[in-house]
């Protein structure tokens, strides 16, 4: 019987691809196409250039190697890639663009947990939450029942955000419901198209001056790197607080370290530069930042909704109806 359903295979390392396609969407995508096994981990082996020859779509995720030109000669038949994490910079190339491959990114899934994590800490960032925690630990008691700080709490509180990216504009739609006035910096939004997001278009120092809580959502890009400069650390107010979910390298780490260990001013970091920081960095002991472990993006059971972002977008390509998730050529440069 001739083969009515497209070969794809799964390209990316295997702990990815046990944690993110589990048994069961396996078998839904077993539904909508013939899957090949065994995960290619590495194009080189033997059996990638098995695979290769008939895959028409690749599953891609964490650990893709490049799809080169070499790797593409391979895979003569391959028209399109549904990528089941965020950026498709590490493993799409220029050579797929020229092909013409149709790629779809699970980067709107991904953006949904990094939001909430931001989001959650812009609140207890405000409401000074961990330092509180600190000082009533150490002193096992409390001064007074009443807090009149000024500085403490979220009513009416100044946030900027950097980059009307995914997550920038999910974190946008999340503060909606607080009092608090959000301030953008991005220069691709003009001042109409930030009020209709209902946030004020600023310049970026300008945005670190009013502040009192500054979330990096930019992507790393030539242009990007270093933006979070030590001039612009230097406007935000003191007591303020960075907020870094993006790339460690947007910000200058050297400068953000020395304003930290200063006391001045209060981070918390999620990516640094490099990650991780080495073992004996100041920053590992600085009370004034909070370091986690590339934490904010899908885990647990997040990876769920990757996982069913993907399979639909296999769905849909199956059935001829497009993706909903497409990565545009023309906006690659932009690309996270």
């Amino acid at each position: 019987m001739p083969r009515t359903r497209p070969v794809a295979a799964l390209a990316m390392d295997e702990r990815a691809a046990g944690a993110v396609l589990k048994p069961a969407t396996r078998l839904r995508l077993g539904e909508v196409v013939d899957l090949a096994e065994p995960v290619l981990g590495d194009f080189g082996t033997e059996a990638a250039h098995r695979v290769l020859p008939s895959v028409e779509l690749l599953v891609t995720g964490w650990g893709c190697p490049p799809l080169d030109a070499e790797v593409l000669a391979l895979a003569p038949q391959l028209r399109a890639v549904v990528h089941t994490a965020g950026s498709v910079r590490g493993h799409i190339t220029p050579e797929c663009w020229a092909r013409g491959i149709e790629v779809s990114t699970a980067a709107a899934a991904n953006a949904a947990p990094v939001a909430e994590y931001t989001l959650a800490m812009i609140l207890l960032a405000n409401k000074q939450v961990l330092p509180a925690a600190e000082a009533y630990r150490a002193q096992r008691a409390r001064e007074d029942w009443l807090f009149p700080d000024p500085l403490l709490g979220n009513y009416r509180r100044t946030v900027g955000i950097l980059s009307a990216s995914l997550v920038g504009r999910r974190v946008i739609e999340l503060l909606r419901p607080h009092d608090l006035r959000v301030l953008l910096f991005d220069p691709y939004v003009t001042k109409a198209e930030a009020a209709s997001l209902g946030v004020v278009k600023a310049e970026l120092p300008e945005l670190f001056a009013a502040s009192d809580v500054v979330s990096v959502h930019t992507p790393l890009l030539p242009a990007t790197r270093g933006l979070v400069s030590g001039d612009v650390l230097a406007l935000l107010r003191d007591g303020g607080t960075l907020i870094n979910t993006a790339r460690g390298a947007v910000a200058d780490q050297e400068a953000l370290t020395k304003e930290l260990l200063s006391g001045r001013i209060r981070a918390v970091l999620d990516v640094t530069e490099p990650e991780v920081l080495p073992a004996g960095h100041p920053l590992w002991e600085c009370e004034n930042v909070l370091l986690t472990p590339h934490l904010a993006g899908s885990q647990g059971n997040e990876l769920d909704r990757l996982a069913h972002s993907a399979l639909q977008e296999v769905r849909r390509w199956a059935a001829g109806e497009g993706f909903a998730h497409a990565v545009h050529p023309e906006r690659k440069e932009l690309l996270a």
